[in-house]
Parts: structure tokens; sequence; C-alpha cells
């Protein structure tokens, strides 16, 4: 079974800033919708994702490290002298294996962990859950326009997380309630999940705007027309002005995120093979409007 730290590229002392950094620089790598039709990608990304659902949770990353879960998160049987070993520590005796355990200590050791405290003078205990740590990875889609994922837990329960519009890259979200339950009746902790979200091949954000690059003819950016082009929200039709060239940039109003915009950034191409009529006519060709696209450009 592969090491965690080994999936993830970190050392075993990496912090929890660069554990996340990894994490989410191969969930963008080996993410599905990246990958169609290549199962080895899918059956990755899991093992990455579960990597770092263990590594990020500081209670089951020490668990790992010291033996008590495995890659999978599963339990390993504890190992024989455990008790004998933990009550000998610091000269303590309470906790020898022949001796039992001390219910009043055993209360103190809780209050202490989770911040509870004793109720009615020693005769119970209660303390909030801890919280849980998850992450998920959302295309860039549905992050943009909002959805609802499920997000299946270590333990094989599943968790419908709700994605809200224009949601970034690297934002948590706060599950109130969803989290480990508490003791004693106390209240359970939350859940807190991380969102990744993919990129996209063809679209980028800045800010609540998205950008797409797209390629045009010489013929269509000459000349001008008319064309179909995807948005986050669908396909509408743009008119791409005559005389266009590569850089032109033209705004759909209200087809980003949010209120903003949508940039359509043209790129001219020119044609891939042999075109002798088009050599010629450049032959003999004067512009009307003859500019130089390189002035200003100073020299090495």
């Amino acid at each position: 079974m592969e090491d965690l730290y080994d999936v993830l590229g970190v050392k075993r002392d990496a912090s929890p800033e660069a554990i996340r950094a990894a994490y989410r620089k191969l969930a963008k790598k080996h993410h599905p919708d990246l990958n169609p039709g290549k199962p080895e990608a899918a059956e990755r990304f899991k093992t990455i994702s579960l990597a770092n659902e263990i590594l990020s949770d500081p209670e089951k990353r020490g668990r790992y490290d010291r033996g008590e879960i495995d890659a999978t998160g599963a339990e390993k049987p504890p190992e024989r002298g455990f008790y004998r070993e933990y009550g000998d520590a610091g000269g303590r005796t309470k906790y020898r294996a022949n001796a039992g355990f001390d219910p009043e200590d055993l209360e103190s050791i809780f209050g202490q962990a989770f911040g509870g405290r004793a109720r009615g003078g020693g005769q119970g205990f209660s303390a909030r859950g801890m919280d849980a740590q998850y992450a998920l990875t959302v295309s860039f889609l549905d992050a943009a326009n909002g959805t609802v994922r499920r997000l299946t837990m270590p333990d094989g329960q599943t968790l419908d997380v709700t994605i809200p519009a224009g949601l970034r890259d690297g934002h948590i979200l706060r599950l109130r309630g969803k989290g480990h339950p508490g003791i004693g009746g106390g209240p359970p902790g939350d859940a807190l999940v991380e969102i990744t979200v993919a990129p996209h091949p063809q679209f980028r954000r800045e800010g609540n705007d998205i950008i797409l690059a797209l390629p045009v003819t010489l013929k269509e950016a000459v000349l001008g027309t008319a064309l179909e082009v995807p948005t986050i929200k669908g396909t509408v039709r743009l008119t791409i002005p005559a005389g266009s060239g590569t850089g032109t940039r033209l705004r759909l109003r209200g087809r980003g995120i949010s209120g903003g915009h949508q940039y359509v950034e043209l790129q001219v191409v020119v044609p891939p093979g042999d075109e002798p009529e088009l050599a010629s006519f450049l032959k003999t060709w004067n512009p009307r409007h003859a500019a130089d696209p390189r002035a200003g450009m100073e020299g090495a």
C-alpha cells in the first residue's frame, strides 16, 4: 500500500500549507473532467483525494503517523502492551493493564483533549465534537454556476454539499453540525470542506469576468462574420466586426459571474497549408492604412 506522503510527493514533516498546495496541484492534473476516457486518472484522483483527506486533518494525520490507521483510514489493531506503556509514561500508574481505567482521570483527559467540562460534580461529561476536514474538487462550470455535489466520507456515509455560484478556488465551506459527534450529549462539530476548482480548457476567470480565447480565420477577421460562441451558461451568437485582429476583445454583457461579463479575445489563425491565390494577392497588395506592427519595439 502506497505511503500517503509519497502519494502527494511531500516529506513527512510537510506543513499543512505544503500538503494543501501539493494536493491542489495533483488534483487539477488528474481530475476526471480533464482526463475523459482515462480510468487510470480517475483512480489516481481518488487516491490523491484520500491522501489529502487524511493528511490535512491533524487528528487523522497523527493517527496515521503513529500507525493507528492505514492508508485507507481503516483502523489497525493496537499493539500489545499499549495501555501499560501509556500508564508507565511520566511515572503515572493509573492506566496499568492489570489495574483498569480510573473514570475520574479519564474524564479529566477528555476534558483537556476536547475542551469539555464535567457536569454534576463529576457525574457526566459533555463536549462539542471535533470539526471534520474534507477536500472536494469541482469543475470550473459547477463552481461558476453553482451545484450540489455529494461527498463520500471515509466511513461510507455521504454528505450533500451545496456549491454556491461563483465559488473561488481554495474557498472553505463550513457545514455546521456535520462534523464528528459530540461527547456526552454535546453538540457535533462542523464539516470544513476545502474546494478546489479544476481548470477549464477554454475559460479562465478574472474577478467575476470570464475570458474566452476564440480562434477565427483570416477571412472571418478581415471581412467580419457572426459566430456561435460558448459561455458558462450556453452558446450565444456574437458578431465579429470586419477588420478585427488578434487581441481584439469583444464583450458579452452580463455573461460572467454574479453580474460580471464575458470577454472574447480573438486569435487570428492563418491557413495551415499553401494558399497560392492568397500569396499572389499579398505580393501585389498595398494596404490603404499601412502601419508598422513592430513600431516602438526596442532592440535587444
